[in-house]
């Protein structure tokens, strides 16, 4: 199965996918009123919407299944942080998800927002909910090892209160497991297309591309149902993943469409 409907992502749920069929979502909705999009969702945006989208998200994921929901919050105008973000994820576990892993998105200075009597805000939320115990969990070991020697003394106390050294041996790898703090600019080489300017929120490939892998296998279905310029539906073809996708607006369909059907070259 690959195929993207302009459609709503609720129709796409409810008639074309059946219960738990998916192995991994990785999307990004609309983030409050902090960007204006061509369907005017922005302007609908609320939990009378996510609600219902994070219910069936549950049913059509497999068990064993991911979720993950890169979100940020907007600000009202007295100041506040709308919060909308923490009341998802408290939905999505009402809806029976386990909230696995809460990580985040850290832009590098890319479309800081928020009130200007704060500290400029610099990441987003990645929220990865599974149905039960994830089956796929392919963590990606990219952090330089810190230490330096593979010999190392541990000290403890006796029941008496003395205490004993011991001198412990362990091999030490190259590289340890990335933490969950995730850097990644939405402009440059990370962004990948050019032409996903025309969108305007669309997230780094790699950033969707290292979530793809942690979560999913080669031929496992992903669906995102918010496909907006076509990140999630592109990383697939280059990953050997299947996917299928939902895009209200038909002017985003359309990019999707083009930048799918423009990836005959590597990405990576």
């Amino acid at each position: 199965m690959m195929n993207i409907y302009n459609e709503n992502c609720l129709d796409t749920m409810k008639n074309r996918i059946a219960d738990n069929t998916i192995d991994l979502t990785v999307t990004s909705p609309p983030y409050d009123d902090i960007r204006t999009y061509t369907d005017n969702i922005d302007t609908s945006w609320g939990e009378h919407i996510w609600k219902p989208i994070i219910s069936e998200l549950y049913r059509i994921t497999k068990p064993g299944g991911v979720v993950v929901w890169v979100v940020g919050d907007g600000t009202t105008k007295t100041g506040s942080e709308t919060l909308s973000s923490f009341k998802q994820a408290l939905w999505a576990t009402e809806c029976g998800f386990n909230q696995h892993d809460t990580m985040i998105y850290q832009k590098g200075g890319q479309g800081a927002n928020g009130s200007n009597r704060c500290y400029l805000q610099d990441h987003e939320y990645m929220f990865v909910w599974s149905k039960g115990r994830p089956t796929t969990t392919n963590l990606i070991y990219d952090r330089k090892s810190t230490m330096k020697t593979n010999t190392y003394d541990v000290t403890r106390r006796r029941q008496d209160g003395t205490k004993v050294t011991k001198t412990v041996k362990k091999n030490v790898p190259e590289y340890g497991r990335r933490y969950n703090i995730w850097k990644c600019r939405t402009t440059g080489k990370e962004s990948a297309r050019p032409e996903k300017s025309d969108h305007p929120a669309s997230f780094p490939d790699a950033l969707c591309k290292d979530h793809i892998i942690s979560w999913s296998n080669e031929n496992d279905l992903v669906y995102d149902p918010f496909m907006g310029s076509g990140t999630t539906a592109r990383i697939c073809i280059h990953t050997n993943r299947k996917f299928i996708g939902s895009e209200l607006s038909t002017e985003y369909f359309n990019l999707a469409k083009k930048l799918i059907n423009m990836e005959s070259a590597p990405l990576f």
